[in-house]
């Protein structure tokens, strides 16, 4: 990912961003320096919180990344997979229902979530849900499009 522009956010632009990921997940993202980078070769921006490729926008939505979720666990809008789907995740698969051991009820069609692994609880991938969460645990279908997982090139973005 070949860095286009960067550079720092107004106060007004920070809120907004920071209002949506607590909205939607229900954590706040704290830090000194918010930063936006574009890419020349991908539609998708970033936003660097203290350095850290923490926020990116998935559309027009700001949203979590795997490695912003590991420093603020997000609270609401997650949905866990069971063992036997995490190497599928993490390989970028979409989210089958039998893998689902549970889902946050307030999912709605379309809303953005974060996919964890039951053991530990750590997020694996983001998506975007096809169906809402109440619909989500079930014998088949997919449920969940992945749009960013462990190891994808927004995974292994520095600066």
């Amino acid at each position: 990912m070949d860095v286009k522009s960067r550079h720092h956010l107004r106060g007004d632009e920070i809120d907004d961003i920071v209002a949506a990921i607590e909205a939607g997940l229900g954590v706040s993202v704290e830090g000194d320096a918010f930063e936006r980078v574009e890419f020349t070769d991908a539609d998708r921006e970033v936003v660097l919180v203290d350095g850290e490729p923490y926020v990116a926008f998935f559309g027009d939505d700001p949203f979590l990344t795997v490695q912003g979720a590991e420093a603020f666990p997000p609270e609401q809008h997650v949905v866990t997979v069971d063992a036997g789907a995490v190497s599928f995740v993490s390989d970028g698969a979409d989210v089958m229902r039998p893998g689902i051991v549970a889902a946050d009820e307030n999912i709605t069609e379309g809303e953005l979530v974060a996919i964890a692994e039951e053991t530990h609880g750590k997020v694996l991938a983001i998506g975007r849900a096809l169906v809402d969460g109440d619909e989500m645990a079930g014998d088949s279908g997919r449920v969940v499009e992945s749009l960013h997982h462990v190891g994808d090139e927004l995974f292994e973005f520095s600066v």
